[in-house]
């Protein structure tokens, strides 16, 4: 099953979907399914400047008085789901040059890492996601070697986003058909990953009772 994952490294919800779709799609793997996670751009604000700012000035700016509120509320469910998010240490910035990276780690198997190490640098670290210099180090530490490319690939599927009308983020978009948007219970995530693995002939075997002697296929036979 393929599922691609519109989010910005901004994002609080997409980073709490993220970890629990992650725990939802571990389900159906140990189940006997595959998926295969793609993450894809969006951009929540491509105006914002590369340099940074401190984000909570910023998000005063853009949404008032009632910004710290909106803060503490996304900290206290990202603590229920094992996540430390600090708007007081966090920076806005320019999200371009993260998704180009993402978009490089993709192409290496690393895509849903790199996206990981960058919503913990952005709200946990307080790194700047804008930088050059910062995503230079992130890309080494999650095992990354950028080679410049990617951004005419972003460019694309940030545009391909528009055409899809998505307007709001995190979307989980399965067989590209299929969609599921915003911070679901990982509940809902396991039952949507099992509908579409059903609607599409995907869903793993259920075994009605425990493996017993039998040969595999290297042609291996118990004894």
């Amino acid at each position: 099953m393929k599922v691609e994952l519109f989010s910005d490294v901004v994002c609080p919800w997409c980073y709490i979907g993220h970890v629990r779709f992650a725990r939802a799609a571990e389900r159906f793997r140990a189940k006997g399914g595959t998926l295969e996670v793609t993450p894809r751009p969006f951009q929540l604000d491509p105006g914002a400047p590369a340099q940074g700012e401190p984000a909570l000035p910023a998000l005063e700016r853009k949404f008032g008085a009632n910004a710290r509120q909106m803060t503490e509320r996304v900290v206290t469910t990202a603590a229920g789901d094992g996540l430390r998010l600090d708007y007081d240490k966090a920076v806005a910035a320019n999200t371009f040059e993260a998704h180009r990276l993402i978009e490089v780690a993709t192409r290496q198997g690393l895509g849903t890492e790199m996206a990981d190490r960058l919503f913990r640098a952005y709200f946990t670290e307080g790194r700047n996601v804008g930088d050059a210099g910062a995503l230079g180090e992130l890309a080494a530490e999650a095992g990354v070697h950028d080679d410049g490319k990617g951004a005419e690939e972003v460019r694309e599927q940030l545009a391909r986003a528009r055409e899809l009308g998505i307007t709001g983020v995190p979307l989980f978009l399965f067989e590209g058909k299929f969609a599921v948007s915003g911070a679901q219970p990982e509940e809902t995530f396991a039952a949507a990953i099992d509908e579409v693995a059903e609607r599409t002939g995907q869903a793993p075997i259920t075994q009605l009772a425990a493996p017993a002697d039998g040969c595999d296929d290297d042609g291996f036979c118990a004894v």
